[in-house]
């Protein structure tokens, strides 16, 4: 593999790929992962003239340092947009579509003003719609549809000249628990992250990375597309939603590419689980999936045992798995251990709640922590988020990063940047704050959870996306839904109260439906010796999510207390007077 990490710049890279290795694979978009005929693909030469005609295109529109807005679904277009932005010495802002929900269009508002767009990429199918949006929401710069014709050369472009410093592309995180802000993501965090890509996920020459990740998610942007196309390896790509719709095109693009590296929440795999027909897995051959990488929320062991099970006829084996940590700020990876069957703590509930790792007593019930591996090219610390104290090993705290894939700051935002950039601890400097709940263990990470999503309820931690779990796991019209468990104020404002809101797989009766939600409230009391306050069971669709498929706490906590859900079936809950949907009675009745 060539000298990430001494080259110039992601062009440099890019413009030598295009001499050497010119006429092998680069991307290839897959329509059908069933035909093999609906695949379009790129060779890294065909790659480099595209993303030359597409720079020359937007120079005659933006000047160097300017934000390009790119709205476009997955396609060789979208990959030749990010590079044409780079060859042009323009930033890629890459971005889900506004769509047609109000909280989408919010968000990829708030992105075009808060990055200071010069102009908008998108695909010509979605020209006249963006075109509409742009008008209603008052941004006036100049709408391109590129498209690739690979018979337009522009052979005397010359590409921008950048360094490390130079920002490439700015990555705005998911806004999970508040607004998204956009990572300043620069050439040398892109080299740097690329680098410990390769090493972590070593494969032989022409192996190919692939999936479905949305292509403006830093799992599926930097973690399929950028990483391996730096490293020199192919990638191969399909919609996401081809997956959401049928699971099992995500299996068949591994087969029947030949796909070594994939990467996905733990939700994806679970679904898979769920929906993936006992004659789809006969079809199947996954024994060349070298590396199934699991990120971007908290892995479950029991959804890793279930998938090996379930795949085990395909040639799909444990060691396989490759759990790992990631984030927008630090570019992408952090943490990950392949090619090993998943290392699981199995830990004391309560000690877990006060903060340290301990093992479960004898005879009784533990929680589960997956390991993310060692920290890869990257110093890692735990340190208590109230004294800023750093932490012994076997002790819950703030994860605190340090390397050169972290970015240097938010964009424009000093003071969020401030917050979380640059921390000092003791005589030591440049961390990052990451907002994440970890443990260090025989120096592997584990995470817990987010400090801003943990409850507290009477006196004890309580992470929701435990609960989440348990209840999918012990309730069959729950699987393959979504949850949001969150706390609320009490009356005095103290130890909130805990609120359960669930989507169910399908809509019942509402004797099933009460019946289901008193079922759930013995879950909760039998796993965890909590009481739920309220339970309110939704439609699919009605827990929100970002972009990414991460569940939206924060708001479904502030929709809650508001009065403004509209569930199948409730109790302890309703609707502030003039909301739309009925109100819930305790019992669940509309009144």
């Amino acid at each position: 593999m060539m000298d990430l990490l001494g080259a110039g710049s992601v062009s440099e890279i890019f413009e030598q790929h295009a001499r050497e290795r010119g006429h092998q694979p680069a991307v290839t978009i897959v329509g059908d992962p069933t035909d093999p005929a609906s695949a379009q693909t790129l060779t890294f030469a065909q790659l480099d003239q595209a993303a030359r005609v597409f720079a020359r295109q937007l120079r005659h529109v933006c000047p160097p340092g300017s934000r390009v807005l790119l709205l476009q679904p997955t396609s060789a277009e979208f990959v030749a947009s990010v590079l044409g932005c780079l060859y042009a010495g323009l930033v890629a802002v890459p971005s889900s579509m506004p769509g047609r929900y109000k909280q989408d269009q919010r968000r990829v508002l708030g992105i075009a003003h808060d990055a200071g767009i010069a102009s908008v990429l998108t695909a010509a199918d979605e020209r006249e719609g963006v075109l509409g949006w742009a008008e209603q929401q008052g941004i006036n710069v100049p709408v391109l549809s590129p498209r690739i014709d690979l018979t337009v050369r522009a052979d005397d472009f010359r590409v921008h000249d950048a360094d490390h410093e130079t920002t490439a592309v700015l990555q705005y995180t998911s806004g999970s628990t508040n607004d998204p802000k956009g990572s300043v993501v620069t050439h040398g965090n892109l080299l740097a992250n690329a680098a410990t890509t390769a090493a972590t996920f070593p494969l032989a020459e022409g192996a190919k990375f692939g999936g479905w990740l949305p292509n403006y998610h830093d799992m599926g942007l930097m973690g399929l597309i950028l990483s391996p196309l730096l490293a020199g390896y192919g990638t191969v790509l399909m919609s996401p939603a081809a997956f959401l719709r049928r699971p099992r095109t995500w299996l068949q693009l591994i087969d029947h590419f030949d796909v070594a590296v994939s990467a996905a929440p733990n939700f994806a795999y679970e679904l898979c689980v769920a929906r993936v027909s006992d004659d789809d897995v006969r079809d199947l051959d996954l024994s060349r999936w070298k590396y199934a990488v699991s990120g971007s929320e908290p892995v479950k062991a029991s959804v890793l045992d279930d998938f090996a099970a379930r795949f085990a006829a395909t040639g799909f084996e444990p060691e396989n798995f490759a759990p790992c940590f990631g984030m927008a700020e630090a570019t992408l990876l952090v943490s990950s251990s392949p090619r090993r069957r998943p290392v699981v703590l199995e830990c004391d509930p309560e000690a877990l709640e006060q903060g340290r790792v301990a093992p479960t007593s004898a005879g009784g019930t533990g929680r589960t922590l997956v390991s993310c591996g060692e920290p890869r090219d990257m110093d890692a610390r735990i340190v208590d988020p109230r004294t800023l104290r750093e932490l012994p090993p076997g002790r819950v705290g703030e994860i605190w990063l340090r390397g050169r894939s972290v970015v240097r700051g938010y964009w424009r935002n000093e003071e969020a940047t401030d917050a979380t950039f640059g921390r000092r601890l003791g005589d030591e400097g440049g961390f990052l704050r990451t907002g994440d709940l970890g443990v260090l263990v025989d120096d592997e990470l584990y995470v817990t959870g987010r400090i801003k999503e943990m409850m507290i309820i009477r006196g004890r931690n309580i992470y929701p996306h435990d609960v989440e779990h348990e209840l999918r796991l012990h309730h069959e019209p729950l699987r393959d839904t979504v949850g949001s468990v969150v706390s609320v104020p009490t009356e005095d404002g103290e130890d909130g109260h805990l609120v359960v809101i669930h989507e169910v797989r399908r809509r019942s009766p509402e004797p099933e439906l009460a019946e289901l939600a008193a079922q759930m409230r013995k879950t909760i009391s039998r796993e965890f010796g909590l009481r739920a306050h309220s339970v309110l069971i939704m439609r699919r669709g009605g827990v929100r999510r970002t972009t990414s498929g991460k569940v939206q706490r924060s708001a479904m906590r502030s929709l809650y207390t508001r009065g403004e859900l509209e569930p199948l079936w409730a109790d302890g809950y309703r609707p502030r007077t003039g909301q739309a949907g009925q109100a819930w009675s305790k019992t669940g009745e509309a009144s």
